[in-house]
């Protein structure tokens, strides 16, 4: 009988699929990806990111693939999300796009200059959009974004900031139509 099961269109896709079905699967597994965004627990989670062939040996890919597969271990999700990391930092607060704790802490993304700092900011930021944004994140996007960023760091700056304005631009139209 063949496999009528959809296959993940690209390596990003198929990592996060395989994070989502191990940490439900796997509970020690969890547990440990849990602790991938710290650089002392790190380590715990080569296993899983030595198998699924990501080179452990540079932080520019480690780094990122590493910070996903924490975020999506912590994260309330049963699968990947649609949400954009720049419309979730607006969702953020009351105010959305408008607020200014959340243009400091997209200001404090878009400051990063390489692949470690950016993962260091993401996780704290993560956190919170997981404890204030019901919607899931597209993980799949956010790692593929990340995996990127050491290549163009000004292509994936100007995604996120144009995900924010975005909101603060349809808030701003809602208001003068209101």
């Amino acid at each position: 009988m063949a496999n009528t099961a959809i296959k993940p269109s690209s390596k990003h896709a198929a990592f996060i699929d395989y994070v989502f079905s191990r940490c439900e699967a796997d509970k020690g597994m969890a547990a440990r990806l849990k602790r991938a965004d710290n650089p002392s627990t790190e380590y715990q989670s080569w296993e899983l990111l030595g198998s699924f062939g990501v080179a452990l040996e540079f932080k520019n890919v480690r780094l990122p693939y590493a910070t996903i597969a924490a975020a999506i271990a912590k994260s309330d999700a049963k699968a990947n999300g649609a949400l954009t990391l720049g419309v979730a930092i607006a969702q953020c607060f009351e105010e959305g796009a408008q607020s200014k704790q959340a243009s400091v802490r997209l200001r404090r993304l878009l400051a990063c200059s390489d692949t470690t700092e950016l993962c260091q900011v993401l996780r704290p930021l993560i956190s919170l959009i997981e404890s204030r944004v019901e919607a899931p994140l597209n993980f799949e996007r956010l790692l593929r974004q990340l995996t990127s960023f050491w290549h163009d760091p000004q292509k994936v700056k100007a995604t996120w900031a144009q995900e924010f304005y975005r909101q603060l631009y349809d808030e701003k139209k809602q208001e003068v139509q209101a």
